[in-house]
């Protein structure tokens, strides 16, 4: 800490240590109110040349032959060196506010500055919840138009007489209303990126509209007469998948080759396990942040539950579930009757753990899996996309029964 010894004995340990929790919270006046030990809690406390060093705190009372109680104890750890390890684990599987370590994500993640360089319109697809916007914001951070606004609208949530307004704007006159002249998005994003959110929901007649500013890098405002120019990047996303909805007559064709220039698809969060106890440590640091609480972490028993839910609101469903927690968590961790009723009484699970199999081997099961249906079975292929032999591939694949699928 930089302080001399004979400067800390005979000083209240606030003055020496100033500690996060030394003034409301003090670990070892909570093990003389409750003569119980005080275990492994994690504070900070302040150095000489004012950094913070984070710690591990243990205490205990101290007690004579006779059990007399005549002081206490506390002992410390540094923590500094697994902290930084943490950090460097952490940013290892963190591009902008996604972190993730599943394949197909660091494969994005590999690909997403050559992506953001360009002027393409990229279309995002993925489930409700899985981080389409996260990404979205990622293109626009990492692309040239950085300085300028990055808009997002959400093309479900609005009537086609309101979306078109908007989207593209009204001048004065145009309806009642219309007081004065209003800019739309894409007005509004001039240099910058315009997210579309659920395109899927455009109607046939907004689709036509939005076509033409894809084709001809221009727009009218309701009620205007002359066209204005569109210096704007177009990023969209969908729930759906649209070249299924081109097939069936519900989305144009000509506008899902004008979105579809580049595709990014995000797998839910069931086909990325892997990712859920880092999600899981990321929310806690968020919520710590945000309620100004000191929750560690959660028990054994959560981690296990939560490996093995569906969760089909995916990472936005996670979060909330850790949110929930927080909420009800009066300790310094998470157990399985903080979580909600539906999670912690599994009422609604679809995927039962098998009791032969951790929850690690669950996600590389399901990896493998993802990966065999990827390349329609082709062992080959599929071992080098997941970086390995031929034969290690056939052995897990016998490991977990997914030999007996195979078609080749």
């Amino acid at each position: 800490m930089g302080i001399p010894r004979q400067q800390a004995i005979g000083q209240c340990c606030f003055d020496v240590l100033k500690s996060n929790i030394c003034e409301k919270n003090c670990a070892l006046r909570c093990s003389f109110e409750s003569e119980t030990e005080v275990v492994d809690r994690h504070v900070n406390i302040l150095r000489t040349d004012g950094k913070q060093i984070p710690v591990s705190i243990s205490t205990a009372v101290l007690r004579d032959e006779t059990g007399e109680k005549i002081g206490g104890v506390e002992t410390f750890r540094d923590l500094s060196s697994v902290e930084e390890l943490k950090k460097e684990i952490r940013c290892a599987y963190t591009l902008e506010d996604i972190i993730s370590k599943n394949h197909r994500i660091q494969q994005i993640f590999d690909i997403l500055p050559n992506i953001a360089e360009s002027e393409s319109t990229v279309l995002i697809e993925g489930p409700s919840g899985s981080g389409k916007e996260l990404f979205a914001r990622a293109i626009h951070n990492l692309s040239l138009r950085n300085k300028g606004l990055f808009v997002a609208i959400n093309c479900g949530a609005l009537p086609d007489t309101l979306l078109e307004s908007e989207l593209f704007g009204y001048v004065k006159g145009a309806f009642t209303d219309a007081k004065k002249d209003k800019p739309g998005r894409f007005a509004l994003a001039k240099g910058g990126t315009i997210f579309l959110d659920e395109v899927e929901s455009l109607s046939p007649a907004m689709q036509v509209k939005l076509l033409r500013v894809l084709q001809e890098r221009e727009f009218e405002p309701l009620g205007g007469t002359a066209p204005v120019k569109a210096d704007v990047r177009v990023l969209a996303a969908t729930r759906e998948n649209l070249s299924y909805l081109v097939q069936k007559g519900a989305f144009r064709d000509d506008l899902y080759f004008r979105l579809n220039v580049v595709k990014l698809t995000l797998p839910p969060l069931r086909e990325r396990r892997e990712d859920i106890p880092l999600l899981i440590e990321h929310f806690i640091e968020r919520f710590n942040r945000k309620m100004a609480r000191m929750i560690d972490g959660v028990s054994d028993e959560v981690i296990e539950r939560l490996m093995h839910d569906d969760f089909p609101g995916n990472v936005r469903e996670l979060e909330n579930i850790i949110e929930h927690a927080f909420v009800m968590c009066r300790g310094k961790e998470i157990q399985l009757l903080h979580l909600p009723p539906e999670i912690s009484e599994n009422k609604f699970y679809s995927h039962r753990p098998s009791p032969k199999t951790t929850p690690l081997q669950d996600a590389e099961r399901q990896k493998i899996l993802e990966a065999l249906k990827k390349h329609n079975w082709n062992k080959v292929e599929t071992a080098k996309e997941l970086g390995v032999h031929r034969a290690t591939l056939y052995r897990k694949m016998v490991k977990y029964g997914l030999e007996k699928h195979s078609l080749r």
